[in-house]
């Protein structure tokens, strides 16, 4: 015979609550292991999934995400890695001209109608040359110089500055070339500039350094090839 005294009900009601709740803490601890190695799987998954087709997709995200004068060789063929510190509108009659379109040579006859954001206070030089010239598989003119305007005032266009060597629209010969505009901000006026000898075997890099411009505040280039003689306009 049992010599201890019978449990009161309030007792064996705490008793069976703390059972309970024992039971519910396994039941909780049970749930957070079954959710992490979930969780852990998932992530495995998903490390599998990049392993076996990141191959196929990754180059596309990676060349959207890079500059556009990185990947038209701009930055290397013609000009040294820059950010961009002012915004250039580049217009052939309606066109809009944007990193890498295509301009036809009967459009770009005149030359054209570009403006840009700055200082009125500052001047700027632009700069226009072709480095695949005479042909993109063997640039042995590289660069030829197209146009050279300096003293722009800042927020206007080349009319209000200095031109320096006039305006000589694309003509390429065979495939497709790059035309590329290049604007620097001056430091101070350039004054009396000399024409380059040749248009041919110029250097943007070289020029700049002549009138110590430093790197280029905005570019902008486009694609030109020669067009059949029965689509010229």
């Amino acid at each position: 015979m049992d010599p201890r005294p019978p449990e009161s009900p309030k007792k064996r009601l705490q008793g069976l609550l703390r059972t309970t709740k024992h039971s519910g803490d396994e039941c909780g601890e049970r749930e957070k292991t079954i959710i992490l190695f979930l969780l852990l799987l998932m992530h495995c998954l998903a490390f599998l999934f990049f392993l076996v087709f990141a191959p196929n997709f990754l180059p596309d995200l990676m060349a959207a995400s890079v500059d556009p004068l990185v990947v038209g060789r701009v930055i290397g063929d013609v000009v040294d890695m820059f950010v961009p510190t002012l915004s250039m509108s580049v217009y052939f009659g309606s066109k809009h001209v944007t990193n890498g379109c295509d301009i036809k040579p009967s459009m770009a006859i005149n030359p054209p109608k570009i403006t840009f954001t700055g200082h009125p206070g500052e001047l700027y030089t632009l700069v226009m040359t072709d480095p695949d010239a005479p042909s993109p598989s063997e640039p042995s003119m590289r660069e030829w110089v197209h146009w050279i305007v300096s003293d722009i005032p800042g927020g206007t266009n080349p009319l209000r500055g200095k031109e320096i060597l006039p305006y000589v629209g694309p003509r390429p010969p065979v495939g497709i070339h790059r035309y590329i505009l290049v604007l620097f901000q001056q430091k101070a006026p350039v004054g009396l500039v000399e024409q380059p000898p040749s248009r041919a075997h110029f250097n943007t890099r070289f020029f700049a350094a002549q009138l110590d411009l430093g790197l280029p505040v905005s570019t902008v280039y486009f694609n030109c090839q020669k067009e059949p003689a029965n689509r010229r306009r």
